[in-house]
């Protein structure tokens, strides 16, 4: 294993979207992630083929019943040879398997057990499903994205789920297991949804409650209240971007468009820019203003973005099994990451990974025999 996590283990028991995505960043930066699935795949989420279940990807998956006693004793075998524990389900569910919090420290006390909920581990929604629209809704996210007269704009599931919960769940991993090498000492790590997203905003409660951030949403300076803040359309319907916040970039920008420079950020501005974008093509305003500090870029699709210059110099996609997708991430000088691998398929790893975590071969023949764990499952494109 390549990555500056190489030799720690964890085990990931598999839900939907923050969870494996933190998984994922363990794996992919070296960690060994073992993977426990259900038997059966879906149910989980988006009925999607293997491969393109890019959040499983760099870590074998574990076909294995939960519900039955060998397969319990077997998950509790793998969690006393752990550095750490990534679940995400409602809260108790895994102290009614046998496998929270009391139990699991009980026979690994090193362990760091980390829990991926919405609205956290207690509180009177703590039962209550949601996603992460709903959380980005109760912390005052919300309500401050979207146009001047527009209802609040759903910004994909970028900061719930990956940002204020994935995230906020591997650095606070991260850093108990850090701490737990110091102490020889584990602990449970409660990372909420609601909680990092309302981090995520700390700077815009600030601003708000200097009076520098008013309520109404597309009114401020970040949230396209500003003419100098926006996307803008060009004469092929493509779009551009730019941001000159600091006044010497936006005189980089008046510079290159040829017009007199104004500190002015109403109505009017908005009205030339619009009216001068509309002029050219993208491609044509790329060639006068990326590279420069205009702070400007082009609004690339997902099918444009890997192939742009900038990220082709940097590999900041790779192609794995015929997929393209974004590379790990962050760098390292001295211990790189070394390439995802492909997803796996329901159980494709079940005798690897056991085999690997030193879980004994007759063993592992005799949880297959007993249906405990499961083969590879194939999967197939939903039909549209």
């Amino acid at each position: 294993m390549m990555g500056p996590l190489a030799g720690f283990r964890i085990v990931e028991f598999v839900g939907i979207g923050p969870g494996p995505f933190a998984a994922m960043l363990f794996a992919d930066l070296g960690a060994s992630v073992i993977r426990l699935d259900r038997l059966t795949p879906g149910g989980l989420g988006i009925d999607i083929p293997a491969r393109f279940d890019l959040l499983a990807r760099s870590r074998p998956n574990v076909a294995i019943d939960l519900k039955h006693r060998e397969g319990l004793e077997l998950a509790g075998d793998l969690i006393d040879q752990a550095d750490a524990l990534i679940e995400g389900f409602r809260p108790g569910t895994m102290e009614r398997l046998g496998l929270g919090p009391p139990q699991a420290l009980a026979r690994n006390p090193r362990l760091v057990y980390g829990r991926m909920t919405g609205w956290g581990q207690s509180g009177p929604l703590a039962q209550a499903a949601g996603h992460d629209l709903n959380y980005l809704a109760l912390i005052g996210a919300l309500d401050a994205i979207g146009r001047a007269g527009s209802k609040p704009t759903p910004p994909l599931n970028l900061a719930a789920d990956f940002g204020g919960g994935a995230l906020y769940l591997a650095f606070g991993m991260a850093c108990a297991m850090l701490e737990a090498q110091r102490s020889g000492k584990g602990q449970v790590v409660d990372a909420a949804m609601t909680e990092g997203a309302a981090s995520l905003m700390t700077m815009f409660y600030g601003l708000y409650a200097a009076g520098l951030h008013k309520l109404e949403r597309g009114t401020n300076l970040l949230d396209s209240g500003s003419a100098i803040y926006d996307t803008y359309e060009c004469a092929d319907g493509r779009f551009i971007s730019i941001a000159p916040i600091e006044l010497r970039f936006r005189r980089v920008l008046f510079e290159r468009l040829g017009l007199a420079y104004t500190t002015d950020d109403g109505a009017d501005l908005r009205a030339k820019l619009e009216a001068l974008f509309k002029t050219r093509s993208r491609d044509d305003w790329c060639a006068l203003l990326e590279g420069t500090d205009a702070c400007f870029a082009p609004v690339l699709s997902m099918a444009e973005a890997p192939h742009h210059p900038q990220n082709v110099a940097r590999g900041c996609f790779v192609e794995v099994d015929g997929v393209k997708q974004p590379a790990p991430a962050p760098r390292f000088s001295r211990t790189p990451a070394g390439r995802p691998t492909p997803p796996q398929q329901t159980g494709q790893g079940s005798r690897s990974a056991l085999a690997a975590w030193g879980i004994a071969p007759k063993r592992i023949e005799a949880l297959f025999a007993a249906g405990v764990l499961g083969e590879a499952q194939a999967q197939k494109i939903p039909a549209k």
